[in-house]
């Protein structure tokens, strides 16, 4: 998932040869590690609770100004409910602060993802059907949504696509619907489909609360490459949830589960949207954003260091907390990625430094078979694993914010223990080596019990540690 790079016009037909050479691709290029991430998830095999519709009474978007809804744990990231249509179907999407366009899977038979096991191995439950809602209807070329979606500088551009005269473009009388479109992740993922309006369902403040989002704008997508699963974009864009709903001008925040809650039915993470989101404590500290000219629509920190232990790290390289002119650099917070990636050489180094702090055996074969770098055979009386001594770790933003991550958040255990000894890795990873983009990712799997606040009215991101299991409870978001 992660960031979109780039948004592409094309025909159907294009989009199927370029799927199918990347797919081609793929087979050709021999036995490649399924758990070794590059800026993407690593999807899960997991299925879905359909939740029933609410009893209670729906409220005017106008009555309601601040959101909460529940995030659901799964191996590899959060997953936002989406009720859309006349009557509601529901659909399950992750949640991605790295890209804008929300869409959801389309056809509960025609729907296909190239590239996707998973998806192969156990169908999911929640597809969107249009021919079933009956305030469903294609987005038209003209629409603000269909222009960005095709990135055009003309705004004619896409009307011409569709096919419509010029005599009808002047007089602003052509309503062709918005062409097809294909959208592309930074880890290689692709999805092609059509934009689509309808009907969207969010809660209130309260989860009794609901309100109806008329016209929402979403990709209806069938045909997928390495994207399972839907995706709820969460940044600055115009095509983006917070921005459709109205909240680019407040902000959002959340609080991730601990992993050890992934897949559990009966707790989720709380997503605030709105002035509740924004109202901080006296213990959150804030980062300023950083303005990447290259993408705009994301979220992006400075990182000036590390520290192990009591050691601080090497000088963090300029393009962690920077951009150079071509707009390349700086570390994006993103809940579309897993894990952590830093730069070469400054990786290794982090690396060189954990590596003589710990007396634990190595466990090579585990390294090997999952890519992780350093891992780890710890002894587990009892068969059960203990709090550790490995080196705490600290990130530090820009403005003087310094960020302890909890210990389950860097080493954490690869399966339960056998014979008094389990393994524990580390869940960071190197950046690619490619110049292009973010210099760094601020992963998932690093955010959690801790909550993150998105101030867009401010433009910087704040960060507390906190229980985000007692938080979902004080919410009403777990089941007794």
């Amino acid at each position: 998932m992660a960031t979109s790079y780039s948004t592409t016009t094309t025909t159907t037909i294009l989009l199927l040869l370029v799927i199918a050479f990347f797919s081609f691709y793929q087979t050709q290029a021999g036995n490649i590690n399924p758990n070794s991430v590059v800026l993407g998830l690593t999807r899960s095999s997991t299925t879905f609770t359909i939740p029933k519709p609410s009893k209670y009474s729906r409220k005017r978007l106008s009555q309601v100004s601040d959101m909460i809804e529940p995030l659901r744990a799964v191996r590899d990231g959060y997953l936002l409910t989406l009720i859309i249509g006349t009557p509601g179907q529901v659909i399950q999407v992750y949640m991605d602060t790295g890209s804008d366009l929300t869409w959801v899977p389309c056809g509960n038979l025609s729907f296909d993802c190239l590239d996707c096991d998973d998806y192969r191995n156990n169908k999911l439950i929640g597809t969107f059907s249009p021919s079933s809602s009956s305030s469903s209807f294609r987005d038209t070329c003209g629409s603000p949504f269909c222009i960005d979606i095709h990135s055009s500088d003309n705004s004619f551009d896409t009307c011409i696509e569709a096919g419509c005269s010029l005599s009808t473009l002047l007089k602003a009388t052509c309503s062709r619907p918005c062409p097809s479109f294909a959208y592309s992740y930074g880890e290689g993922g692709l999805v092609a489909g059509t934009l689509t309006r309808d009907n969207l369902r969010v809660h209130g403040s309260r989860p009794y609360i609901t309100k109806d989002v008329p016209r929402f704008s979403f990709g209806c997508v069938g045909s997928t490459y390495r994207e399972p699963i839907g995706i709820a974009g969460f940044g600055r864009g115009v095509l983006s949830l917070p921005s459709q709903l109205g909240f680019l001008q407040k902000g959002f925040s959340h609080c991730f589960l601990a992993f050890k809650y992934a897949n559990n039915q009966n707790i989720s993470s709380p997503l605030f949207m709105g002035d509740t989101a924004t109202s901080s404590s006296d213990n959150m500290q804030f980062t300023q954003m950083l303005k990447s000219p290259m993408f705009p629509n994301y979220y992006y920190i400075g990182l000036e260091a590390i520290t192990v232990g009591n050691v601080k790290s090497a000088e963090v390289p300029l393009n962690l907390r920077e951009f150079d002119s071509q707009g390349n650099g700086g570390m994006l917070i993103d809940s579309g990625t897993t894990y952590t990636h830093l730069p070469e050489p400054f990786y290794s180094q982090l690396l060189s430094m954990l590596q003589p702090m710990i007396a634990y055996p190595r466990a090579t074969d585990v390294e090997r078979r999952t890519g992780f770098d350093l891992c780890y055979e710890v002894p587990c009386p009892n068969n059960r694993f203990t709090n550790d001594p490995f080196p705490s770790i600290t990130f530090h933003f820009m403005n003087n914010v310094s960020l302890v991550l909890p210990q389950a958040n860097y080493f954490y255990a690869m399966s339960a223990p056998t014979n008094s000894t389990g393994v524990k890795c580390l869940l960071f990873q190197s950046m690619d080596d490619s110049s292009y983009g973010p210099a760094g990712v601020f992963g998932n799997f690093q955010q959690q019990d801790v909550k993150v606040v998105y101030d867009l009215e401010k433009e910087r991101i704040g960060f507390q540690p906190m229980d985000c299991a007692a938080a979902a409870i004080s919410q009403g978001l777990h089941k007794k």
